[in-house]
């Protein structure tokens, strides 16, 4: 069968030829399109996951920046809570100072007032009973009409000084 002078022989060769030609030139071509294939579509998949990690950054670095602004934010409403909390209780302190002082010195009017009254009712029942007891005395140290009539004017003269 591997006789030179057989055509079958070369025409075997020929074949294998072909073959080792075909698979030398279309394989390597074939197997090298599809490894580009391959390392292109990798290379997609890494720009897109590349693509995609540079957005979750960007997102991450958005979401902590809103947190710092609104973090910020409530420190500030905290402060300004604390301020007009403060300055309410110092109103109320005040407001209840003032109430104090006001019930206080009406209380003091009041007792003044009171007082004043007392004394008034005081020196009107002393004038009273002065009146009625210098009647009295008069009645009977004085006798006649000008005792009478002497009677009657010192005690008109006495209410006028008194009262």
């Amino acid at each position: 069968m591997f006789d030179p002078n057989n055509p079958l022989f070369w025409v075997l060769v020929a074949f294998l030829a072909f073959v080792a030609l075909v698979l030398y030139y279309k394989v390597p071509g074939a197997i090298t399109k599809m490894l580009d294939d391959r390392a292109d579509a990798i290379r997609k998949e890494l720009d897109e996951a590349r693509k995609l990690r540079e957005d979750a950054q960007a997102l991450l670095a958005d979401y902590q920046r809103k947190a710092r602004e609104a973090e910020t934010e409530a420190r500030t409403i905290i402060d300004q809570a604390k301020r007009e909390a403060e300055a309410l209780a110092a109103d109320a302190r005040k407001s209840l100072a003032e109430s104090l002082e006001r019930r206080s010195k009406m209380a003091e009017e009041k007792i003044a007032r009171a007082e004043s009254q007392a004394l008034s009712e005081v020196r009107a029942t002393a004038i009273g009973s002065a009146i009625s007891a210098a009647q009295e005395v008069l009645k009977k140290r004085t006798v006649g009409a000008v005792g009478d009539e002497l009677i009657s004017q010192s005690i008109k003269d006495l209410r006028g000084k008194l009262n």
